[in-house]
């Protein structure tokens, strides 16, 4: 079903181009003031066109072509209106097959008599020539540029110009088609008029160029997120010289002593970062690269990268370069709907080329939903499974190509997912879980025993201190009533109700002496078990207990004393400090003989 879509569409675009082409007669160009800059590696076009609608019926549209025998390959076409960008489509026009055109759309139609002035923006990569193709070490590098005179278009031209912008003023040669002037570093070619549509006449510039001729030959970049706090972003970066080659051995004495030595080679160039890159490393096979220096700017960071030896036509460096950004500059979030948007491709070098860019962008395990917008056409690879620490069925892939790209291509992608909150805890859970389970298992493996025979006396010691436990258990319980009368005899001293604090004195009385009995009895089990001296301890804390009885009942017999009006106020108060000093001394050694047990 898609084949069949595609086939329509494909059929319909070749339509509309027959249709433009055959009303292009209706189109024309008044004036076309082009500027064609070859000072670096790429061919970079600027053209502000003109064009009036001589028909009676208003276009939408128009037209623009590459010409076929430029050399060089088109990287980057634009145009725009004024400030405002127009949408620029390829298109197969059958009658002319081996010319690449684009259709742009107005932002209005065009009626007749009226004009528009469309500026065109082209890139070429790969387009200047070496010549010759093999330099010594103090020789200067020349290129050749093949271009057109005229501007290649499917409509008449009326009137053109057309600026070269050289690298340097020392120009060999260029093609003299009259009017033609060379100033400095600047060729001026017309203006031509009344030129037919399709009109090509030959441009040769041989010229000195030294700008760096570096190529990216491939750029992979990793890019993972992390709902934690930053993305991590990693770029494997593969850089050969494309200008002319080294002929000769190379001199490193000749290199440092002579300035003008290798002056076509690259000895450093700057990468800009993201403003928020922390944590940036630059490193190669061998290890970190420390000539490398970093600066922090308002709006990035730039990285100034020098290879390990400068690079001459025909050499390569390979290299890899990471950072982190928090995730809140990238990441947005609406519910459980997520949506990342960075940039496709970022700035490795001035004026870059790189001929294969390969992406992957590495989400959240649990990510589900997701969908890929970009900036320009790209192609998608099937998407894949990265399983890393923590991870259960893996975190999804999704891999883009796309080969010829320039400067002008770093734009930002999005990338829209659907993420459960519950799934952003659940790898601190699995380490909860896990350590929970290890001390559980240390646990269970401390407590067995594992040897074969028991150890002698070993059932002793289990039962005296199994009989011990109950002993600090029935203390527990008198430690409780104690505190109860406490409570009672302040709680008495409030409502002076004497016959209530008699009856519960009587009764805790009952049970304090009920919990010694049960504690004597378990001393003369352990005492006959033949751990005396663990029995006599018992007996120690025995003997407190009773002290501490008698004190709680010399302070309830002084309170009632007080609330039946036997006792003043003063020699109570002063009787009570004196109790409560000494039944904090009787708790103290008791408490020191129940931690002893």
């Amino acid at each position: 079903m898609l084949k069949h879509v595609s086939k329509v569409v494909q059929v319909f675009a070749i339509l509309i181009g027959v249709s433009l082409v055959s009303g292009s007669g209706s189109v024309v160009i008044k004036k076309a003031e082009r500027t064609i800059d070859i000072s670096s590696q790429l061919i970079k076009v600027n053209a502000i066109i003109t064009y009036e609608n001589s028909d009676a019926k208003p276009i939408s549209s128009i037209l623009f072509s590459s010409d076929p025998e430029w050399k060089g390959d088109l990287s980057f076409i634009a145009a725009k209106v004024g400030n405002e960008a127009l949408d620029v489509k390829p298109i197969e026009i059958s009658s002319k097959p081996g010319v690449k055109h684009f259709s742009a759309t107005l932002p209005k139609p065009l009626a007749q008599g009226q004009t528009v002035k469309v500026e065109v923006e082209k890139v070429y990569s790969h387009g200047l020539e070496p010549f010759p193709a093999e330099i010594s070490q103090a020789d200067k590098q020349l290129v050749r540029f093949v271009g057109n005179h005229y501007v290649f278009t499917p409509y008449p031209v009326q009137q053109q110009t057309t600026k070269v912008l050289l690298a340097s003023a020392n120009v060999e040669s260029y093609t003299k088609l009259k009017p033609s002037q060379l100033t400095d570093t600047t060729i001026t070619l017309g203006p031509y008029e009344n030129v037919p549509e399709y009109s090509r006449s030959e441009l040769v510039v041989h010229a000195e160029n030294n700008s760096p001729f570096l190529a990216v030959t491939r750029l992979t970049r990793h890019i993972e997120v992390s709902h934690w706090g930053y993305i991590s972003v990693e770029e494997t970066v593969d850089v050969r010289h494309v200008g002319a080659k080294l002929r000769g051995s190379f001199s490193r004495f000749d290199y440092q002593r002579e300035h003008n030595s290798g002056v076509s080679s690259v000895q450093q160039f700057k990468t800009s970062l993201p403003a928020a890159a922390q944590g940036v490393y630059y490193r190669d096979e061998i290890g970190n690269i420390s000539t490398s220096r970093m600066r922090v700017l308002p709006d990035e960071v730039e990285l100034e990268l020098r290879p390990r030896f400068p690079l001459f036509g025909g050499w390569r460096t390979h290299y890899v370069i990471g950072y982190t950004v928090p995730v809140y500059e990238y990441l947005f979030r609406s519910g459980e709907n997520y949506v990342l948007s960075m940039r496709l491709l970022d700035h490795v070098l001035d004026d870059m080329v790189v001929d294969e860019l390969q992406v992957s962008v590495v989400l959240p395990e649990g990510a589900s939903d997701v969908q890929l917008q970009t900036p320009y056409p790209v192609t998608r690879r099937p998407d894949s499974l990265l399983l890393t620490y923590l991870d259960i069925t893996g975190r999804p892939v999704i891999s883009v190509t796309k080969t010829n790209l320039v400067e002008n291509h770093i734009q930002e992608f999005r990338i829209g997912y659907r993420f459960p909150v519950w799934m952003t805890v659940r790898e601190p859970l699995m380490v909860v879980v896990a350590f929970l389970l290890l001390f559980l298992l240390v646990i269970i493996y401390v407590r067995l025993d594992f040897s074969i025979s028991q150890e002698e006396g070993s059932a002793v010691r289990e039962k005296v201190a199994s009989l011990c436990d109950k002993v600090r258990a029935h203390h527990d319980t008198r430690c409780g009533l104690y505190q109860n009368m406490e409570d009672s005899i302040a709680k008495a001293k409030t409502s002076k109700d004497t016959g209530a604090l008699q009856a519960i004195v009587k009764t805790l009385s009952a049970g304090l002496k009920s919990e010694a009995a049960a504690i004597a009895g378990l001393q003369e089990q352990i005492r006959a078990d033949g751990a005396a001296e663990t029995a006599e301890r018992i007996a120690e804390l025995q003997r407190q207990d009773k002290t501490l009885r008698e004190h709680l009942t010399q302070h309830a017999t002084i309170a009632e004393r007080l609330l039946a009006g036997k006792l003043a106020k003063p020699p109570f108060v002063e009787q009570e400090a004196q109790l409560n000093r000494k039944k904090e001394e009787a708790v103290q050694r008791m408490e020191a003989v129940v931690a002893s047990l």
